[in-house]
């Protein structure tokens, strides 16, 4: 597991400085409104998150202009609220993403997105382990350019299943894919 991050952050800061000619190489940052999985019980029925919003910043590398790919590296903190407890996560995102630009300034993107999960804190309640540290999602998304000044809003859906179990609590989990919008502020350098 730690391997394959290992060689996905190669990758990214490899193709990052490849990218130095234009169009470039950039910081990011900005919100996030999340809604993470269920929470499931065994024996009632299963609570749905309300969303609170979370935060994100990272780089990104950019090859290509009118057809670009970007891949980026970003620490992601998401927020979830489930009948009065707090759940958060801090993970680190690498989305590689395919786009085309449209009507000069603006761009539409996807791509699969690679989790690596760091953290998770359910207020008072211990949890255990997650299933997998490394999951994958997807984002899907459209922004507008503005010189070296970018704005993007997406969505990202996680796709692999990934429960934790709570400590002293056996029947009840909690999945914790995430479903959030994105927005975010980007800076080319």
């Amino acid at each position: 597991m730690k391997r394959t991050l290992l060689c996905c952050l190669l990758a990214f800061f490899s193709l990052a400085a490849f990218s130095q000619k234009d169009p470039g190489f950039g910081i990011k940052a900005g919100l996030n409104f999340n809604s993470n999985g269920d929470y499931k019980f065994d024996s009632a029925p299963d609570l749905n998150s309300d969303t609170k919003m979370g935060y994100h910043l990272g780089v990104f590398g950019q090859i290509g202009d009118k057809w670009f790919f970007r891949p980026e590296l970003i620490y992601t903190k998401t927020k979830s609220e489930y009948d009065g407890a707090d759940f958060d996560m801090s993970k680190l995102d690498l989305p590689l993403l395919v786009g085309v630009r449209i009507l000069g300034i603006a761009k539409v993107f996807a791509g699969p997105d690679l989790q690596y999960i760091l953290n998770t804190d359910f207020d008072q309640i211990t949890l255990g382990d997650v299933e997998n540290d490394f999951t994958i999602g997807l984002h899907i998304g459209a922004g507008v350019d503005l010189g070296n000044i970018g704005i993007d809003l997406r969505y990202e859906r996680g796709l692999s299943s990934n429960e934790a179990e709570f400590v002293n609590l056996p029947d009840q989990r909690l999945d914790t894919r995430p479903s959030q919008f994105i927005l975010g502020l980007s800076v080319k350098l």
